[in-house]
């Protein structure tokens, strides 16, 4: 899969992964797009490394495994940064 790829899994990942953790989250778009290829590349590192096969085309395997690693990601950035929504 080329970069190009990549980098639309990640911002489609990122998007659904933003949409799907609950609250709000303080970083704007263009972090949340960074950290949504961030995540689709460790999402298809994980799988890979778990033998869950290889992301290598843009389908609905490489789209979902690409999200899971986009929602990792965001917790861990989350953890990070310290920054947490507490709603009540």
């Amino acid at each position: 899969m080329g970069i190009l790829s990549w980098i639309l899994l990640g911002l489609v990942a990122g998007a659904i992964a933003k949409a799907l953790r609950p609250g709000r989250d303080p970083q704007g778009c263009f972090v949340t797009m960074f950290i949504g290829i961030i995540g689709a590349v460790l999402g298809g590192w994980i799988a890979t490394m778990l033998g869950w096969g290889r992301v290598d085309g843009f389908n609905l395997y490489s789209i979902l495994i690409a999200t899971g690693g986009a929602v990792l990601a965001l917790i861990i950035w989350a953890a990070v940064t310290g920054r947490r929504d507490r709603e009540v």
